[in-house]
């Protein structure tokens, strides 16, 4: 018992020994003063949003007319290729023998035309002659000068001088009949030898490639697919029950997430069939000419929808930091951090889809040394 009295008095003692510390006392922080706007419910647009892929408003298959077997092929996929450029080359020798040989017939007609032009000369003085000698026979014929069998023989020489003039003229005739069907060959031939070159029919790119030297081109079997650039769509599926909303002519939002880029669209073609299976029915979007815009990208496209109720705040309000989005709100003469999830940004306020509720104020402009939880004073 003596023992722990002792203790005690020394505890005592040293407790006595010891000055009470004096504890600072900290002004506590002046007020930030900040102004605020409620979150209000108001007539908010409405959209309905379809999601398809960017693709080439025009394309062309490209095969062969003739067939023949592949001896260059000048393009690969991804390749941009200008109109007319040749992009497969087929081995057609048949063909180059085919004009020869009609080229050969128009130089034998040529060589046999002046010969028909000699015989037709021939034939007219010969016709000649005989016109000069009928009209002698005529005239000693009625001075009783010559008989009658001297006339008639004079008259028959006569026709038989027309008629050699006749027959020269119709084997000219034949002659130009002839060369004009072997001219005609000749072109034949030779639009039959353009074939073949394999010609890009538009400027665009190759998308993709089915021929490659030595491959045999059949007529109608396809060897490249083309697009023409800086003519692209974005071709979305609309539900049913939707497609009233797509008008041609139409204006409508388009996000391109691949590029990450948003922009106007021009509703180009609503195609008049629906899928049976999915029920949905396809929209086609002309979308500008922009560098970075490449076919087969995914896209989606916005549709005005009429109006609705939506709680909205200021996008100057909005704090975002990654993907973080959030707010300060007044609290009780406080500032408090509130996360918020937002939706779409018309005319500087922001939709929001949760984190606050009607009524919250919401403070707007935000100061630059305001903290979370810091004193705050609202101004009036």
């Amino acid at each position: 018992m003596r023992k722990y009295s002792a203790f005690a008095m020394v505890l005592f003692l040293a407790a006595c020994g010891k000055e009470p510390e004096k504890k600072s006392a900290s002004n506590p922080a002046a007020p930030v003063r900040v102004e605020t706007v409620s979150a209000t419910e108001t007539d908010w647009p409405a959209s309905y949003e379809a999601t398809g892929t960017v693709r080439a408003r025009t394309s062309a298959t490209i095969s062969s007319q003739l067939m023949g077997y592949a001896r260059e092929v000048r393009a690969q996929i991804g390749d941009r290729v200008r109109e007319g450029q040749t992009l497969v080359v087929l081995d057609v020798r048949d063909l180059e023998s085919n004009v020869r040989r009609a080229e050969a017939g128009r130089e034998e007609i040529k060589s046999a035309i002046p010969e028909a032009d000699s015989a037709i000369a021939a034939a007219k003085a010969q016709l000649d002659l005989a016109q000069v000698t009928f009209n002698r026979m005529q005239d000693l014929l009625n001075k009783r000068s010559v008989t009658n069998q001297e006339f008639d023989e004079a008259s028959a020489r006569l026709k038989a001088a027309q008629a050699g003039v006749d027959m020269a003229r119709a084997k000219r005739t034949q002659l130009d009949a002839k060369m004009a069907q072997v001219e005609q060959e000749i072109r034949a031939a030779g639009i039959q030898r353009g074939y073949a070159e394999i010609v890009a029919p538009f400027a665009g790119t190759i998308m993709t490639k089915s021929v490659e030297p030595g491959t045999l081109a059949v007529p109608g079997a396809p060897l490249f697919t083309i697009e023409r650039e800086g003519t692209l769509r974005l071709e979305v599926s609309v539900e049913e029950s939707k497609l009233a909303l797509a008008k041609v002519g139409t204006s409508v939002s388009v996000t391109i997430d691949g590029i990450d880029r948003s922009f106007n669209g021009k509703v180009a073609e609503i195609v008049p069939s629906v899928d049976a299976a999915a029920r949905t029915g396809t929209v086609k979007i002309d979308l500008p000419a922009l560098p970075e815009l490449r076919p087969g990208l995914f896209g989606r496209a916005s549709f005005g929808a009429g109006s609705r109720q939506a709680l909205t705040i200021p996008i100057a309000s909005v704090m975002e930091r990654g993907q973080l989005q959030s707010v300060y709100v007044a609290d009780n003469q406080a500032a408090r951090v509130r996360l918020v999830t937002l939706g779409a940004r018309v005319n500087g306020n922001v939709e929001v889809l949760s984190g606050l509720d009607r009524g919250d104020s919401v403070i707007v402009p935000i100061p630059a040394n305001l903290t979370d939880g810091a004193p705050i004073e609202v101004g009036k």
